[in-house]
């Protein structure tokens, strides 16, 4: 062979070599990482945390004292939640996914020839309709997801005993059953990192066919010192029309009123806003140093005229803005028995002043008072828009509760946009529904959006929801994952939590249940026969009072149980 034909020999075979190794490299890089996370323990509760890029506040403009001629513009673009029906979207059911470890250590970067291994994400299957009491259980083969933004409103419990109280059973479209368990207190750990405690306890129901079990889904929000919390500017705005003279109403919102001044602190302000006809500015905002002066300014008003909740609400609104602080909770509380009927009573519009001022960092809390033509669901939409709570007031104790008892948890919010989702596992857990939630709903596929508005959840509050679930007990496979998921306010960092149940912890044995749990099953059933609902037509108030008693027995001391089982004992005289 010649030394020219020789040379050329040699090139190709190492251009061979070289382009073999490239492929090697290539395919090395490209394999894929393990999608099943290392195996964890029932009580273990994984963290996961993300950064978003802060969103500042908008920074406040100079407004006149006076009404504005039209809703002010946000000042940004305010994200709109996805419809919970119908905005799912149709994919390939895909298995029932473990939690992923987030202490396991991250795969190493890919080299840039390769792509990149996508993380074991859930699926979400197209269904017409989301999971509600109301409605026939969910077969986890077609959705094994159920979505809901956290709430913490109480109001549809205090209504009820206001009813119960005057010897009526109350409105069915006013029971709301995840305001009904979220009125008592759960005694949930506190948790030891992050916002929130994942806790999970699963029994046979005594309520329900043989074979059907109950899932307890309980969340603690962290507690706050008073000395941890932020300086609050409060802006009450004050419905002084004449209705509110019927049942004592405006002494109940006063001493309301009263009783949360006496718990602020001295770098806290308060202004006040009251309404009839027209609206107008009774105090500008005032260091609670100055109490006689707030207290006196309380006191001065007196029920007369018409309602115009529209002129209130942007005139509190207006002063709100024209005094916001940065780093301190701006805040609005409507205070009304929502009998809007001057000015524009359409409550999508007021309901939109909220939403618009909450892009501007001003929350909005409603306290409603009264019945007849009390208007609740515009108190619900409001509180909702302005993501602040919603509460009733039927007695003076229970305005002590609100403002002194709940002081924190009503004025510090710890998590933003808090979302919880069940993922279940088909081969263990067969059908499902969510008792309660139906006006929280939120698309699965957007569990983990961002922009998707959800609930806000403040300081030592906590979040009960209830599952009635048919599962196969006998598994020893995780029966479902519970994940959660919250941005912080101050830091606007998204953390997501998640907590498997294991099919053997279900235990069969009802009374043997924590207290805790019974109540809250106890709760459940009673709102469900209170509302007419198709699960528990054949119900009887006695068997709820059953359960009750042994829940008073193993509770003595706690007044909300005793009160409870005196309220079965009444509405079932009115249907039993």
């Amino acid at each position: 062979m010649s030394t020219h034909s020789l040379a050329k020999f040699y090139t190709v075979v190492v251009g061979l070599v070289v382009f073999a190794l490239v492929l090697s490299g290539c395919g090395a890089a490209a394999a894929p990482a393990p999608t099943q996370a290392p195996a964890q323990g029932p009580a273990s509760q994984v963290v996961t945390k993300e950064v978003q890029a802060p969103r500042p506040a908008a920074q406040p403009t100079a407004a006149p004292a006076m009404m504005a001629t039209q809703a002010p513009a946000a000042s940004g673009p305010v994200a709109q939640p996805a419809a919970g029906a119908e905005a799912k979207v149709a994919a390939t059911q895909a298995p029932f996914q473990p939690p992923v470890d987030s202490a396991a250590k991250p795969p190493v970067a890919n080299p840039p020839c390769c792509p990149p291994t996508p993380l074991p994400w859930p699926t979400y299957p197209p269904q017409s309709e989301r999971p509600s009491s109301a409605k026939p259980f969910i077969d986890t083969r077609e959705d094994h997801l159920s979505t809901f933004g956290m709430d913490v409103d109480t109001a549809s419990y205090t209504q009820m005993r206001d009813y119960l109280h005057n010897g009526q059973l109350p409105p069915t479209d006013l029971v709301r059953v995840e305001e009904f368990i979220n009125y008592f207190k759960q005694e949930y750990p506190d948790p030891t990192e992050g916002a929130f405690s994942i806790n999970l306890e699963g029994a046979r129901s005594p309520f329900s066919p043989e074979g059907t079990y109950l899932l307890k889904v309980g969340l603690q929000g962290k507690h706050l010192a008073n000395w941890q919390r932020k300086d609050a500017l409060l802006t009450f705005v004050m419905d002084v029309s004449g209705s509110m003279q019927e049942d004592d109403k405006i002494n109940m919102v006063k001493h309301g009123l009263t009783t949360l001044v006496d718990q602020l602190g001295p770098n806290d302000r308060v202004a006040i806003v009251a309404f009839t006809d027209t609206a107008w500015v009774v105090l500008e905002p005032t260091s609670v140093e100055n109490r006689n002066r707030i207290l006196d300014a309380i006191n001065s008003l007196y029920p007369m005229n018409s309602t115009n909740t529209e002129a209130g609400l942007k005139l509190g609104y207006e002063l709100a803005q024209r005094y916001y602080r940065d780093g301190v909770n701006n805040r609005v509380i409507l205070a009304t028995d929502g009998v809007a009927n001057v000015g524009n009573t359409d409550p999508n519009v007021l309901a939109q002043y909220a939403q618009d001022y909450y892009g501007r960092n001003i929350f909005l809390s409603t306290v409603g008072v009264g019945r007849g033509n009390y208007n609740d669901q515009l108190l619900v939409t409001l509180a909702d828009k302005g993501n602040g709570v919603y509460s009733f007031l039927d007695s003076q104790q229970a305005a002590e509760r609100i403002f002194a008892q709940d002081l924190n948890g009503t004025l510090q919010t710890i998590a933003k946009d808090a979302k919880i989702q069940v993922d279940f596992n088909p081969n263990v857990v067969r059908a499902y529904r969510l008792i309660g939630y139906e006006k929280r709903a939120i698309a699965d596929q957007d569990f983990r959006n961002n922009a998707v508005d959800a609930g806000e959840v403040g300081a030592g509050h906590s979040v009960t929801a209830l599952y009635e679930v048919v599962v196969n007990p006998d598994s020893n496979d995780d029966a479902a994952i519970v994940r959660i998921r919250y941005e912080d306010p101050d830091t606007h960092a998204v953390t997501e939590l998640n907590k498997a149940f294991k099919a053997r912890d279900f235990q069969s044995d009802f009374n043997r249940m924590s207290p805790r749990f019974q109540l809250t099953a106890s709760v459940a059933q009673f709102a469900e026969i209170l509302r007419g609902n198709e699960w528990a037509k054949n119900a009887k108030m006695r068997d709820v009072l059953n359960v009750m008693t042994n829940v008073r027995n193993q509770l003595p001391y706690d007044q909300d149980v005793n009160e409870f089982a005196t309220l079965v004992e009444q509405a079932m005289r009115l249907t039993d």
